[in-house]
């Protein structure tokens, strides 16, 4: 991933310097080209590939911390919430 990241930069990189040293270019069109064709694209793309990495990272360190933590005995049953009536109702006999 990063190989492809690194030669995208290097053709870019070339274009905005052929940008810059043309007779016709000027060295803001270089750093245009610079942003536009590779920061800002570049970007993007590293942000939505290293999604899966991040979501990884971010489920390791829960469980992490649920492990520092130590079992839960809130419930018998594990679960983490309020509870409810304890009470069974009683039946009407007709």
């Amino acid at each position: 991933m990063y190989l492809v990241a690194i030669a995208w930069m290097y053709v870019v990189v070339m274009m905005a310097v052929v940008e810059a040293t043309s007779a016709n270019g000027t060295v803001l069109g270089a750093v245009f080209t610079l942003v536009l064709y590779g920061a800002l694209p570049l970007s993007i793309v590293l942000y939505i590939l290293r999604t899966p990495g991040r979501k990884r990272a971010r489920l390791a360190a829960e469980a992490e911390a649920d492990a520092a933590n130590g079992p839960s005995v809130a419930e018998p049953d594990g679960r983490d919430h309020a509870p409810g009536d304890t009470v069974t109702a009683e039946r009407k006999e007709a």
